[in-house]
């Protein structure tokens, strides 16, 4: 409002307007469950449906919309058949590194540790979260799954991560961890890992704005 420049929402940057060319910092900002969130944070707040509005936030508007065959809609740019238009992905862009990791590949691997630009991370992957684009009540709707990625190192240490039972643990101390990159049981409880900007997009998406992007696999990092 102060100077009605028009903002990029993918890549944080003015592209119209006084700010022309400036880049916004960008906050690590995951997508999780509820339940995830709740867990986490019991005194966690959120924010009201009684906005005033009249629209439904209740009810999905765009039923169906990441449907893995279908093509985007109010898109009219070329999307690189690499991976389906409607695949969610893991976008990363370190220095002039830009990297896409498919949601789909992460299914039966849900630890990764990978590097980019010459910096260490490890992916995390949770199943459990549902569409928000399907309707009706839970039963209905799929599973697309969360993330978190951070610096695998704690106190100059290089951690290793596993999962065992179901539960993500570091090989070094045996320690739990969350979605959050939070330990939450064992000799780290209480800890934290650094963690590292992500986005959570449509492939469609973030090719249109990163069209240089490596796409990389589960399976062929830890293969």
């Amino acid at each position: 409002r102060q100077t009605e420049s028009w903002w990029q929402q993918i890549t944080g940057e003015a592209i119209v307007g006084e700010l022309v060319g400036t880049k916004l910092t960008f906050i690590p900002a995951p997508l999780v469950s509820w339940s995830e969130f709740t867990e986490a944070y019991p005194g966690g707040q959120v924010l009201t449906r009684n906005t005033g509005f009249g629209r439904n936030y209740n009810a999905a508007p765009y039923s169906g919309y990441d449907n893995l065959g279908s093509q985007p809609f109010l898109f009219r740019g070329a999307i690189d058949s690499a991976l389906p238009a409607m695949e969610r992905v893991i976008g990363l862009e370190v220095g002039q590194t830009q990297v896409a990791y498919p949601f789909g590949s992460f299914s039966d691997m849900p630890v990764v540790h990978d590097t980019v630009g010459g910096q260490d991370i490890v992916i995390f992957f949770a199943g459990g979260t549902l569409s928000a684009f399907d309707s009706g009540g839970p039963e209905g709707r799929r599973a697309v799954g969360s993330t978190g990625v951070f610096s695998p190192s704690l106190d100059g240490e290089d951690l290793t991560f596993v999962v065992k039972d179901d539960v993500i643990v570091d090989t070094q101390t045996g320690s739990e961890w969350n979605i959050f990159g939070q330990a939450v049981a064992g000799e780290l409880d209480g800890r934290s890992l650094t963690p590292v900007v992500h986005a959570n997009h449509f492939w469609f998406a973030w090719q249109a704005f990163f069209p240089n992007s490596e796409i990389r696999t589960a399976d062929n990092i830890n293969g």
